[in-house]
């Protein structure tokens, strides 16, 4: 159950996923990490330190009077080894898995989109699917982007390994920053309201 939060409440763990260096760091698979590091860039939280193969960093969140503290983290495993980096952290920090959202990115959601749940199966994420096994639990919030299917013939895997266009950046811009008031949503506010406010 939900539980409102405020100045003395517990550390709640926001988990970007992507893939680790420049040369990834635009692609349609990194926009967790975009959405985390516009987090870091709102609230002035240095992601700069390495912990259980995972750049994070940790700061306060504060809106409306309340401030919540965070660990921000971008998993350096590769997308497909996600867990390996968020189980020991959310075991290290003892962040409870309903403390935590994982913010990604989903084929099978239309570009443009953005989708919260409370909990579920992978549905063909290797990150999620690598989190989940890791964890031993289906039960941690997500916020899934939308990137479409890849168009023709195109392999999903060379598809998201892919640059964001001209055309989808113009969309994905205000994206990220919706994603972030979705995730600030869910800490102030609870997963419920987060999806009856940014799902549709």
């Amino acid at each position: 159950m939900f539980r409102p939060l405020n100045a003395m409440s517990e550390l709640r763990m926001i988990v970007g996923l992507g893939n680790p260096g420049p040369q990834y760091s635009r692609n349609r698979h990194n926009v967790g990490f975009q959405v985390v590091e516009r987090l870091a860039a709102r609230h002035g939280i240095a992601l700069d330190r390495l912990q259980q193969k995972a750049m994070i960093g940790s700061g306060f969140i504060v809106k409306t009077g309340l401030r919540q503290k965070v660990l921000l983290v971008k998993p350096l495993t590769y997308m497909n080894a996600s867990g390996e980096a968020v189980a020991p952290l959310a075991r290290y920090y003892r962040v409870a898995p309903e403390e935590m959202i994982v913010v990604y990115d989903d084929l099978d959601l239309a570009s443009g989109k953005l989708r919260l749940r409370r909990e579920g199966s992978s549905g063909g994420q290797n990150g999620i699917r690598s989190i989940i096994d890791r964890l031993g639990t289906q039960e941690f919030a997500r916020v899934k982007i939308g990137i479409g299917r890849p168009p023709g013939h195109m392999a999903p895997a060379d598809y998201v390994l892919q640059n964001f266009t001209a055309e989808e950046e113009s969309v994905c811009g205000p994206l990220r920053e919706r994603a972030a008031d979705a995730v600030e949503c869910w800490l102030f506010d609870g997963i419920e309201v987060a999806m009856n406010r940014f799902n549709g």
